[in-house]
Order: C-alpha cells, then structure tokens, then sequence
C-alpha cells in the first residue's frame, strides 16, 4: 500500500523511555513515604496516557496525595533526569530511521500518552522535530489508548482516511488503539519485560529495520 499518513507512537518505538519513567515513578511514590517496584509500575505505564497513569497511580498509591497532574509531571521530571546521563541513548536508531524514510512518502505524525512538549522535545532529540507533521499529547484528544481517539483525531487533522493509515506502534494499548481505528498497524515487538500482546496488526517485526520499506509502501 501506499500510506495517505504514517502515525507513530513515541515512548518505547522511537525512544526508548519506559523502564527510566517507571524508575522515576518509584522513586516519586518513595519518596512520599510509599513502597513499590519498576516491576509493579512498568504496567501502568507502557503504551499509557499521563493522564491515565496519574490517575492509577493516585488510585494505588493514596500516600501520593492530593497533587495535580502538572504538579506530579514537575517532580516527575527531576527524577527522570536524575536517571538519564546520556538523552541520545535513548533514541532507537533503526526506528527513527523508519520515521525519515516515511516522512519522506507521507505526512507522518506523533500521537503519544506524553506531554506535547514532551514529545516536541523528544522529536527534537530524534533529528526529526522538521519532519513531524502533526503531534498530539496527552490531554489533546479524548481518550487514551487502547481507545481510537488520537489516531482518528490525526488522521481527521490530517485530512485522511482512517483506513489509508499506518500506525506504528509497540504496546498492546497502541496496537488495539491503531486497530480499532480501522488503520494497518506496524507493530514492533521490542521484547518488553512486560510482554505485549499484538493482535490484529499488518506487519510484526522486532525491529523496523526488518521492513522492506519500498516493497511494503510505495
């Protein structure tokens, strides 16, 4: 096929973030008086919304308090750095390669459970900050995924079919979000320490390095 729009996730398909945000998290329910592991937090936050994952955190961790979203993203924030010596390890190479092949077919867009200037950030740190079309963050459509909402949000912004689209994805959430949007989901099976479930998708690969880009999309 040839792709009207290529969709793609940001944590854990472009930049390899997940783990460090869940060892900022526990470092922030610590450091209220609680007590948990990345283990026990890496499945509230693969493939999530902030807005979702603040939300299950309170849930779980009442010792976090009456914090406010910005406020919990502020402390958050400082922990996470406090983990990453390096920001360009965090790129994955072969994905952000991808991402400029198919910018260079199709408008190509960023719709991701983080902060939009988080993901302008990220993007930045990617090389492709000129090649993003469109990003939509957390809080800038309706429901987090696994719901529909900011991949069919995307592609009406983009003024495309839902069903021309690919969605490149890497979690169970996203994937079930790019299907249930009616979209062809690339999915990339990065061997999580949370195992995802793929169902439904176009293409499986471990890494996008695997795709015969030209074959599948021009």
């Amino acid at each position: 096929m040839k792709p009207a729009a290529f969709l793609f996730d940001l944590d854990g398909t472009l930049v390899d973030t997940e783990a460090v945000w869940a060892r900022a998290m526990v470092d922030l329910v610590v450091s209220r008086g609680g007590r948990t592991s990345v283990q026990k937090i890496l499945p509230v936050v693969v493939g999530r919304n902030w807005i979702d994952i603040h939300a299950t955190l309170h849930r779980i961790h009442p010792e976090l308090g009456d914090t406010s979203i910005m406020q919990d993203a502020i402390e958050l924030r400082r922990f996470y750095n406090r983990h990453v010596d390096d920001p360009q390890t965090m790129r994955i190479e072969s994905s952000i390669s991808f991402f400029r092949k198919a910018a260079s077919v199709a408008p190509c867009a960023i719709v991701s459970g983080s902060p939009h200037d988080d993901v302008a950030n990220a993007a930045a740190l990617c090389g492709i900050g000129e090649l993003v079309t469109l990003i939509l963050g957390a809080g800038e459509y309706d429901e987090g995924k696994p719901s529909p909402s900011g991949y069919l949000k995307a592609a009406d912004m983009l003024g495309v079919k839902p069903e021309d689209c690919v969605v490149v994805e890497d979690s169970t959430v996203g994937v079930a979000s790019g299907v249930a949007a009616g979209m062809k989901v690339l999915a990339l099976d990065r061997a999580k320490t949370v195992p995802q479930i793929h169902d439904g998708c176009t293409w499986l690969v471990k890494d996008l390095s695997e795709i015969d880009f030209e074959k599948e999309f021009s």
